[in-house]
């Protein structure tokens, strides 16, 4: 079926005339694809579309469903009909958006489709589609504000509050800093002394020039010895301060990487996680330390200096402060622009690192297929372009400071002639031009330090946009105010339960399903049927779109995670051991249990044998992810944890796929052990082995397609006794 629309100049709805509507969102393109403002209504029975005032689609909705389908640049909310035909043509196109409205649209969609199956109503979530008007960025989840247009003050304020709890240490070591600068400043002076003094024809005739220019030189030394002692006692306060601040951060971002929920992980690489956990929060205590510390003695330097500069010579200070205001506006300029190429410079650094951590990883993948060389060429196409930017960046840098320094400067020239001239005219000494000279280098520190700062606030502020991305996003995933206490001591009990890893994609649909406490379910389907998204839900790993799950009466969102997760037990597909021992491996499921218990949990996998066996027995270090053995051992390792962790609820991800048979045979028997008792949900490509399931549940497409045993599911003759059969076919074919 075509799509339909209604013409816009043929209608006109006015405001007056909308029903008190249950569902709103927004759409952004029209039939043709011009950008528009359209709204999306739905009141429970019919669902129409406006752009302004006017209607261009309405029909009514109840039965059927809402879907999205997106394409290149764009995407459409079509009404997909009870029995769609197998090309889709026969779906109702009600609208168009562009990708930026993608995540609104399918919440509308999934909110409506909720209220078709259920007649519940629900409130659209608003924390995927916020964009930034100006630069469209998504925001941060949680975050009311876009951290890379905002204004500069607010990462001030969180740049302040981060460094708040070292606030004394901090000033102190600034007052350390301010009286070495003290010290520093009494130079000039005691300089100017020597030459008017010491050096004065006075002082000649009277006989005391020598006296004079010995005074003179051990106080010069005396003050420098002082201003040597505060600078070291500053920077040794300000070490003890920046190695516990860069703790501080570490842990913090740290802590909340591990807080965030799985969907938030899987869309940031390890690389970029790693560099901002690391080197980012280096930058932000680096910058603290230096930068910050110094700031408070380079203000006073400016106004001491100045006011002794201009008691000296109000005109010369008038020259050397005269190009100032055009080099700072200069200066602010450049920081806008250099900010930009630190942000590229930032993200092709995250890309070498991820590329990095990949190759590492996969070393074996690498060597096995022989793509040595262009693992190679991969990393060193990014390195270079990480490499070029650099470059880009300190040629940019290296081009405009020297300007920067020459204009800021340029007052020095001025003050050569004037102050020259002046002292050949007599209305100023040689040591009163000596001390003004002197002290302009000191009122050009700040200046100097000043104009370094665009780059030090390119680096800061993009550190910290990456730094508050993590430690403000709110986890999709989180704790109610009150948890209840967890008790899985019963029936676990799914109601209309839809899921997608994104809104408009719902991966399990309408799963209603009753599993009785201590009964062993088959999840059976072909890939991609949503078998593990099932079990993520189950671990609450990810949270329902729609419907709820509860355990014993007890929804598990009012649980608390980590008591709920304590009494889960996993043995996933893909094995994951820790660099450590044999020993933590398996003692991980359970820190506070004994050698002996952990040597049971061994030998009720199959695993003790093996190990003994190991150089080391269960002191052998296994290496990063188990490199050390071979994956039927680690697989046993994994099972031997989810025993000692003594789980009331048991999750078999292909628990079995890396043994060989004859092992299989031995951990099937482990198994059947370890599931008594229990509410165990099983996965297997095998089939064979789910024959001892109380209840196999096939899903196909999301949905919930057949229940049953084993020998049930063969007699109806449909979708599980297929694949039965397509398996059995390929035994024979094998063998």
């Amino acid at each position: 079926m075509n799509p339909t629309f209604i013409n816009q100049k043929d209608t006109d709805l006015s405001q007056k005339e909308v029903k008190a509507l249950q569902v709103k969102a927004k759409f952004d393109l029209t039939p043709d694809g011009a950008l528009c403002n359209g709204v999306l209504f739905f009141d429970g029975q019919t669902l129409t579309a406006h752009i302004g005032e006017k209607l261009i689609f309405t029909s009514p909705l109840t039965s059927g469903e809402l879907g999205i389908r997106t394409c290149s640049g764009c995407g459409t909310l079509e009404i997909i009909p009870e029995n769609p035909s197998d090309d889709m043509s026969d779906c109702l196109t009600v609208c168009r958006f562009s990708m930026t409205q993608v995540s609104e649209a399918g919440e509308f969609a999934k909110v409506v489709n909720h209220y078709l199956r259920t007649g519940e109503e629900t409130e659209i979530s608003t924390a995927d589609f916020r964009i930034c008007p100006k630069c469209g960025r998504h925001y941060a989840k949680g975050v009311d504000v876009c951290l890379f247009c905002v204004e500069k003050s607010y990462l001030a304020k969180r740049l302040f509050g981060i460094a708040k709890p070292f606030a004394k240490s901090f000033f102190f070591a600034s007052l350390l800093v301010l009286c070495s600068t003290g010290f520093g400043v009494m130079l000039p002076v005691i300089n100017s002394r020597i030459v008017d003094n010491g050096l004065s024809a006075a002082a000649i005739s009277r006989g005391t020039a020598v006296h004079d220019i010995i005074f003179y030189t051990l106080l010069l030394g005396a003050a420098q010895i002082f201003g040597q002692i505060f600078k070291i006692l500053s920077q040794r306060r300000a070490n003890r301060i920046s190695t516990s601040l860069a703790n501080t951060l570490r842990t913090d971002v740290y802590d909340k990487v591990q807080r965030l929920s799985v969907s938030s992980m899987s869309g940031k690489t390890a690389g970029d996680l790693m560099k901002r956990i690391s080197r980012d929060t280096e930058t932000v205590k680096r910058f603290i330390t230096e930068q910050g510390m110094y700031a408070l003695e380079k203000l006073v330097m400016f106004i001491v200096v100045f006011v002794i500069l201009v008691n000296i010579s109000p005109l010369l200070t008038f020259l050397v402060v005269l190009p100032i205001p055009v080099v700072s506006y200069a200066m602010r300029k450049f920081w806008v622009f250099i900010h930009i190429r630190y942000e590229k410079q930032w993200r092709r650094e995250s890309r070498a690192n991820s590329i990095l951590h990949d190759i590492v990883r996969g070393i074996r993948v690498v060597k096995s297929f022989g793509s040595e060389e262009r693992e190679i060429e991969k990393f060193a196409s990014v390195s270079r372009q990480l490499a070029d930017i650099s470059v880009s960046n300190e040629h940019l840098w290296a081009m405009t400071f020297p300007f920067m320094f020459f204009f800021t400067g340029i007052g020095e020239f001025f003050v050569l002639y004037i102050g020259g001239r002046a002292v050949l005219n007599g209305t100023m000494t040689a040591g009163q031009l000596l001390e003004f000279s002197l002290f302009l280098g000191y009122l050009y520190q700040p200046l100097m330090w000043l104009s370094g700062i665009p780059r030090k606030l390119g680096e800061l502020t993009t550190s910290l946009i990456k730094i508050f991305e993590i430690t403000d996003e709110v986890s999709d995933v989180a704790d109610c105010e009150n948890p209840v206490p967890a008790q899985l001591g019963g029936d676990i009990v799914f109601k209309d339960v839809q899921f997608g890893y994104k809104a408009y994609e719902p991966v399990l649909r309408d799963i209603n399903l009753t599993v009785r406490q201590g009964e062993m379910i088959g999840l059976v389907g072909h890939s991609g049927a949503g078998k593990s998204t099932l079990i993520n839900l189950i671990m609450r790993l990810y949270d329902t779109d729609t419907g709820s799950i509860t355990v014993n009466g007890i929804n598990i969102r009012d649980m608390a995670q980590s008591e709920y997760r304590e009494k889960i037990g996993v043995v996933f597909q893909e094995t994951f051991l820790f660099s450590g021992t044999v020993y933590d491996n398996i003692a991980y499921a359970r820190k506070t249990a004994e050698p002996g218990e952990v040597i049971a949990a061994a030998k009720a996998a199959n695993a003790h044998d093996f190990i003994m066996k190991l150089p080391d027995g269960y002191n052998t270090q296994v290496g990063e992810n188990g490199l050390n053995l071979s994956g039927g051992e680690r697989q046993r390792i994994s099972i031997a944890r989810a025993v000692l962790r003594n789980p009331e609820i048991l999750i078999l991800d292909e628990a079995t796929s890396a043994l060989d048979p004859e092992t299989e045979s031995s951990i099937q028997d482990a198994l059947a052990k370890l599931v008594k008792g229990r509410t165990t949900f099983a996965i297997a490509h095998r089939l064979a082995t789910l024959r001892n399931a109380d209840r196999l549940v096939v899903i196909e497409k999301g949905r919930i397609a057949e229940t049953g045993s084993h020998r049930e599911l063969l007699m109806q003759n449909g979708i599980y006794a297929k694949l039965v059969m397509a398996q059995r076919q390929t035994a024979k074919l094998t063998k």
